[in-house]
């Protein structure tokens, strides 16, 4: 009998469960969610009055509403139109309404709205941009031409020093934004500094629900500090003795200090939403931004399927700058995030400026580490202190060992030193678990993933960060002694360190497996322990229970070395206002270093072996030489265009990227390594495990931007797995803006079993203008 109940049981269970997936897989099909529609303009019926009036029509034909509801119902779908950067419409729709709607005519593509996240006073010494050392390419040149940058954040707080428009002059004739007022923001705060300021929130809320005005303003203002500190960095003005709790102390100021800044705040506390995003781009390329920095990122997807991409295509060919950060996801292989040719990716280095703090043990060893603390609670030199680590020698991760909430037992750290690995919850937390569990300091240990980069933090508690491999010592001491102490002492802040930079071990890295030919990241600039403004409305740990107010903070992460480059990139423009986003871009690429200050390669982080330019991409950064470049790699949108038609991609897919300007593919690219990039990338593929690799050729065409009469010669590094040839060896120029092309032809000799890299330079005695080189050799298929 139990038996028989237990098999009714048991089918009851499963009709259960079945009616229950029917249910939730209905419930799916008919739930809303935001989807960015995109339109071609050129098809909308002459007979009707505007572009919005034939987006709702379309829109109302695939609605699941009855007739007499259409009309309003199409309307209050509608979150977003574009118009600029991107043609269309932002909707809340059903997945069968996107289907269906993506079948109209005019309708060219449909995206599924996305979640992105952010990529989260030295440098512009570092970057040799101080004034007393670039006299005559601030004030000057910079008042006649007035560039204005949009910084897609979290807004910004403009009560800082950093936003002053002291000696600035009027806002340009041009410029067509807004201030939008909202809570604790009003038209006064913006200024000849700061010329506009927008919110975007419609995409937000439709996935996560209204915004709670009482944990976050819905305005233009800051709550968080992310989107101050970036703005600050690409061109907060001049500040002296700005400094986090005396730490970096000096001054503080962007690295284009004359431009204009423009927030568009896209992203809240539950992240930033793409439809919001692409509205904030069409918006500032429509309000006349120069450059775009947007210092977050997703996943990656095919160009067609990112609407970032597509929205910042948009912005390339209205002359638009795009600077993205290449995320933080390293030193994991193929990381990259935001890899389109069109954008300028951005990963992170470090600079000559440290925190040193020390960790002194009780068997009398010495640890180097870093710190930002600065509190009430001070560990005394004189005395050792208790340490405790509840991990083990084992592989096996334990939660205790990474301090996680609700881990450590007051009984066990209580007036003690933690020692904490990294790892699941952000390193701050890690300090206030600490400090809430009563230990009285803690000890930072880096993991394999993090290797010996070290990264200052502003914790609640006295806390040192240390490398893996002292780390490993560190606890191999703890476990075996039960009498082992410690004390922490903190140094302040030291330059002039040596080797720097340094390939930071969280910047995201290459290859670009969406497109090989395409070397990403772009370059690296300054993202570690960067000094820049700060919102009042957050301590400087970002942790709530921190109610300490600065007006700076150190910062690290991609998010921090884009705004640099979009300063830099402010500043070329500047000076060059004929330059199209290409040109600055290869004047970026081609003047980077790739030498650290004791004229070594420069070194990966996370293994403290020379990086690569899958690492570094073209190098470090260096703005004084990217105003005089030489020669420019110049890309027309067109050619970005016929990039594309390389890539596989249907006549539907292509037309995401053609709308604008009605283009089509003229093929004058043999092969997508024959986009004119700064960098080359030859591929060589092999059909059979017997075949040998065909040669491979590709073009390239720079446009002189020096002295007229100029004569150039290359010099290219040798590989073991194929000969190169350059024809011609020597680019004779007889004029400004003279274009002159070369050929490269790689001949495969020995199968290499790993990438090669090297470089091509041309000289003319004055420029040295260099591209990285990587080989790939492409196994047979199976």
């Amino acid at each position: 009998m139990a038996k028989i109940i237990m098999g009714n049981m048991g089918c009851f269970l499963t009709s259960c469960l079945l009616v229950l997936t029917m249910l939730f897989s209905a419930n799916a099909q008919f739930a809303k969610k935001t989807y960015l529609v995109q339109m071609d303009k050129s098809v909308m019926p002459k007979a009707l009055s505007n572009h919005l009036e034939w987006y709702s029509s379309k829109l109302k034909s695939a609605l699941s509403t009855s007739p007499e509801e259409t009309d309003a119902e199409s309307e209050k779908r509608i979150i977003y139109t574009y118009q600029n950067a991107f043609h269309g419409v932002a909707a809340k729709l059903t997945e069968g309404e996107a289907k269906k709607l993506e079948a109209e005519e005019g309708v060219v593509a449909i995206f599924p709205d996305t979640k992105y996240e952010l990529h989260t006073t030295r440098s512009p010494a570092f970057l040799r941009l101080e004034p007393a050392k670039a006299p005559n390419m601030w004030s000057e040149k910079f008042s006649g031409h007035d560039v204005i940058v949009g910084v897609l954040d979290t807004g910004i707080w403009p009560e800082s020093d950093s936003f002053k428009d002291v000696g600035m002059g009027p806002v340009p004739a041009r410029w067509k934004g807004a201030c939008e007022i909202g809570t604790g923001f009003t038209k006064s705060h913006c200024n000849r500094k700061v010329v506009g300021a927008r919110v975007f929130y419609h995409g937000y809320e439709a996935a996560i629900g209204r915004i709670n005005e009482q944990k976050e303003y819905k305005s233009p203002r800051d709550q968080d500090g992310h989107g101050t500190h970036t703005a600050a960095t690409v061109g907060g003005s001049p500040v002296l003795g700005a400094n986090l709790l005396g730490y970096a102390n000096g001054t503080a100021r962007g690295m284009a200090p004359g431009s204009r800044i423009a927030a568009y705040k896209v992203c809240w506390i539950g992240g930033c939403f793409s439809s919001d995003i692409v509205s904030a781009i069409d918006a500032a390329v429509a309000d006349g931004v120069d450059i775009l920095s947007i210092s977050l990122g997703g996943g990656v997807s095919s160009y067609y399927r990112d609407s970032l991409s597509v929205a910042a295509f948009g912005a390339m060919e209205k002359g638009v700058f795009v600077s993205c950060s290449a995320g933080n996801a390293g030193p994991d292989p193929a990381s990259l995030t935001n890899v389109s040719p069109w954008i300028t990716t951005v990963g992170a280095s470090t600079m000559d400026r440290d925190f040193p703090a020390e960790v002194k043990l009780g068997n009398g060893k010495v640890v180097t580490g870093v710190s930002l603390y600065k509190g009430q609670s001070v560990l005394s030199i004189q005395k050792q202190y208790p340490l405790v680590y509840l991990g083990s020698n084992s592989s096996r991760v334990d939660p205790r060992s990474m301090c996680l909430e609700g881990t450590l037992d007051p009984k066990v750290v209580s007036g003690k030193i933690v020692v904490c690995d990294r790892g699941l919850s952000p390193r701050v937390q890690k300090g206030y678990v600490v400090r809430s569990a009563g230990g009285v300091g803690m000890i930072l240990t880096n993991t394999e993933a993090n290797g010996e980069e070290l990264v200052a933090d502003c914790h609640l508690l006295p806390a040192v960060a240390i490398g893996e491999k002292e780390g490993k010592d560190l606890k191999s001491y703890v476990l075996s002694s039960k009498s082992a102490t410690a004390t922490l002492a903190f140094k302040g802040t030291r330059l002039g360190i040596r080797p720097s930079p340094v390939v930071a071990a969280f910047s995201s890295r290459g290859p670009n497996f969406l497109s090989l030919e395409i070397l990403k990241p772009d370059l690296v600039a300054p993202g570690v322990n960067i000094l820049a403004a700060w919102s009042e409305a957050i301590g400087p740990s970002g942790l709530k229970v921190d109610n300490r107010k600065e007006k700076f903070n150190i910062l690290s992460g991609t998010s921090m070395s884009c705004p640099h480059v979009s300063g830099v990139a402010a500043f070329l423009k500047a000076n060059h206002p004929e330059w199209s986003p290409a040109a600055i871009k290869s004047a970026l690429m081609t003047t980077a270093y790739v030498l650290d200050n004791t004229r070594k390669t420069l070194t990966d982080a996370s293994t403290a072996k020379p990086s690569s330019p899958y690492d570094h991409g073209s190098g470090h950064i260096d703005p004084i030489r990217a105003l005089d470049p030489g020669l420019v790699y110049d890309i027309e949108p067109q050619d970005y265009f016929e990039f594309l038609c390389t890539q596989n991609l249907t006549p539907t897919q292509l037309q995401v990227f053609a709308k604008y300007s009605n283009r089509s593919c003229k093929h004058s690219l043999p092969s997508p390594g024959d986009l004119n990039y700064p960098a080359i990338s030859s591929i060589f593929t092999q059909k059979t495990p017997t075949s040998f690799s065909s040669p491979v050729i590709v073009h390239r065409t720079v446009t002189n931007v020096g002295p007229p009469d100029s004569k150039y010669q290359v010099v290219v590094s040798p590989f073991e797995g194929a000969s190169v040839k350059v024809e011609p060896e020597t680019l004779n120029f007889t004029k400004q803006h003279q274009k002159l092309s070369y050929k490269i032809t790689f001949t495969p000799r020995v199968r290499q079993t790993s990438p090669e890299f090297g470089s091509l330079i041309w000289k003319d005695g004055l420029h040295t203008v260099r591209s990285p080189i990587v080989i790939t050799w492409l196994a047979p298929p199976m």
